[in-house]
């Protein structure tokens, strides 16, 4: 089996920074053409500007929640690369809400941010991979993938992430929905559940609370937090003809932390 995205195009969110960033690399770095995309437009500059001016990589800057803007992305997507093999929903937002005093605020606000936008998203770039199959005349094989990046916090229990959680479960059952009812249109969606990794949201906690550190350390089987360059090779294989018969799944890259995470850990 194969895990080349040579040629592909993809689509990856949040890739300002973190994560993102490092999944939108890699990607470039194996070939695919990439769409940067994120709200940050003076970050994406910095990180990639130079490099936008030509060969296999192009950026996108909006509001990612607004529907016009999902639109706008895609369209710059096939204006610079004629087509959308993979996407990546890699955009998220982490906060801390306390169940008995978290508003309704927080809630909504990670439910529009994580789950919505990338259906959203989701849904617009499955009808064009559907309808590129048609024009192409291909009748067989996988013909696109999705992915979602989602956490360990969706199946463990975390009063301060509580809202956060709330939005993962929600993107896990949205992945499982959504691979269920594409499965026939050959398009695939699965997703990347993550414990601890070294993404800018960490540092900044991290920063601000060293001591968090020893605490993941001793709740990771494999004694370490996982570089962002993991998950990302993680996500490389399910965008690759090596996943062609997984759709639905969420595999996760945690260090075997969900085998024993006690609940007052925070997994971010």
């Amino acid at each position: 089996m194969s895990f080349s995205i040579n040629g592909k195009t993809a689509i990856v969110t949040g890739a300002a920074n973190g994560i993102g960033l490092a999944i939108a690399r890699h990607f470039a770095d194996q070939g695919a053409n990439v769409m940067f995309a994120d709200v940050d437009e003076a970050r994406l500059k910095d990180e990639i500007g130079e490099q936008a001016e030509d060969g296999n990589i192009r950026y996108f800057a909006g509001d990612l929640r607004e529907k016009l803007t999902l639109a706008n992305l895609l369209s710059a997507t096939l204006d610079a690369f004629d087509r959308v093999d993979i996407l990546v929903n890699a955009s998220r937002q982490v906060c801390r809400s306390v169940p008995l005093s978290a508003s309704d605020d927080a809630v909504e606000a990670l439910l529009h941010q994580n789950l919505m936008t990338s259906l959203r998203l989701s849904q617009l770039v499955a009808r064009r991979m559907i309808q590129q199959a048609e024009d192409d005349d291909i009748n067989t094989g996988m013909i696109g993938s999705i992915i979602n990046l989602t956490s360990i916090a969706a199946r463990r229990t975390h009063p301060e992430l509580m809202a956060y959680s709330i939005s993962c479960a929600a993107l896990d059952q949205m992945t499982r929905s959504l691979g269920a009812a594409l499965a026939h249109d050959r398009v695939r969606v699965n997703g990347v559940a993550f414990g601890s990794v070294m993404s800018a949201s960490l540092q900044s906690v991290l920063k601000d609370h060293p001591e968090y550190r020893e605490s993941i350390l001793a709740a990771t089987p494999l004694d370490r937090i996982a570089s962002a360059s993991e998950v990302a090779e993680a996500v490389q294989f399910l965008a690759a003809p090596a996943s062609d018969f997984m759709t639905g799944q969420i595999i996760t890259v945690d260090g075997g932390r969900s085998l024993l995470d006690p609940v007052a850990t925070a997994a971010h």
